[in-house]
C-alpha cells in the first residue's frame, strides 16, 4: 500500500492538497492511510497543513513554496459538487488590482457564520453573505466586498482604488450589471451607495432608483474619493 499511495503522490502537481480519500485503496483502509502520510510527514516528503490534508511542496533557489489560497482552503467552498464559500477581502484585493500587499490573512464568504480556524501560516475569517453563492456569481459579489470594504483595503488611495473599480465594473456585460445591482440590495448601504454613484458615473442613464430608495438620506459615507473621479458623490451621500 505504501508504494501505491508513493507513486500516487508523485502523479500530484506540487502544492496540490490533497486527503486519504483522493488514493484507489478500500475505503476502510483509510486509517491506515492516513497513517502512512503521517509518517511522510515525519520523514519530510510531504506536509500537513491541517488533520488529513497534505501536500507535496515544492523547493525553489527562494525556498520552499507553499500551496496557493485555493489550494489551501479548497474544502471550505466547495462541498459534494455544491459551492459553499468564495475567497474574498485580501485575497480578491490583490487578485483584482486594488493593492500589490500579499494576502497576511484569508476571508471566505459563506452563507452561514463561522468561528475563524488558523491553518498553516494563515488565520481563515469567514465573513457572512446574505447573497446566494453561485460559481457564476462569485466576481459580483467579490467586487461588491470590495465596495464594502472600501476602506480596508491597504496600501491603496482612494482615487486609485475607485479608478481601478469603475474600470472593472465598466468591463461587465449588461446582465451583469443587472445582477449586481440585485446583489447589492442585500449589501451594506455603503457598498449600495457606491456602487450606485459608480454604474451612474459609467452611464448617466442607468436605472439605479432602487438601489437609491433603499438608502437612508441621513447617513452619509466618508470615502475621500474626489468628486472630479466620482462626481454625483453628494446625491448618494458619499464624502
Amino acid at each position: 500500500m505504501t508504494d501505491t499511495i508513493k507513486n500516487t503522490i508523485e502523479n500530484f502537481d506540487y502544492g496540490f492538497v490533497f486527503t486519504p480519500a483522493d488514493f484507489p485503496v478500500d475505503q476502510r483502509k483509510q486509517a491506515t492511510v492516513n497513517r502512512i502520510l503521517n509518517n511522510m510527514v515525519v520523514s519530510g516528503q510531504i506536509r500537513k497543513i491541517s488533520k488529513g490534508r497534505f501536500y507535496k511542496p515544492k523547493m525553489t533557489e527562494f525556498g520552499e513554496l507553499p500551496p496557493n489560497n485555493y489550494q489551501l482552503v479548497k474544502d471550505l467552498l466547495e462541498k459534494n459538487g455544491k459551492i459553499i464559500g468564495y475567497l474574498t477581502g485580501y485575497t480578491a484585493f490583490n487578485e483584482l488590482g486594488l493593492t500589490t500587499q500579499v494576502p497576511f490573512a484569508l476571508q471566505i464568504g459563506v452563507i452561514n457564520e463561522k468561528k475563524a480556524i488558523k491553518r498553516k501560516f494563515y488565520r481563515i475569517n469567514f465573513i457572512k453573505q446574505q447573497n446566494k453563492i453561485t460559481k457564476e456569481n462569485i466576481y459580483l459579489l467579490q467586487l461588491l466586498d470590495c465596495l464594502r470594504f472600501f476602506k480596508n483595503i491597504p496600501d491603496s488611495m482612494p482615487d486609485e482604488t475607485c479608478r481601478r473599480l469603475l474600470l472593472l465594473l465598466k468591463e461587465l456585460k449588461k446582465e451583469q450589471r443587472e445582477e449586481i445591482k440585485k446583489l447589492s440590495l442585500k449589501y451594506t448601504p455603503q457598498a449600495t451607495a457606491l456602487l450606485g454613484a459608480m454604474l451612474e458615473t459609467l452611464n448617466l442613464k442607468e436605472n439605479t432608483t432602487e438601489m437609491l430608495n433603499t438608502l437612508n438620506p441621513q447617513t452619509f459615507y466618508k470615502l475621500g474619493i474626489s468628486e472630479n473621479i466620482l462626481f454625483n458623490q453628494k446625491k448618494w451621500n458619499i464624502k
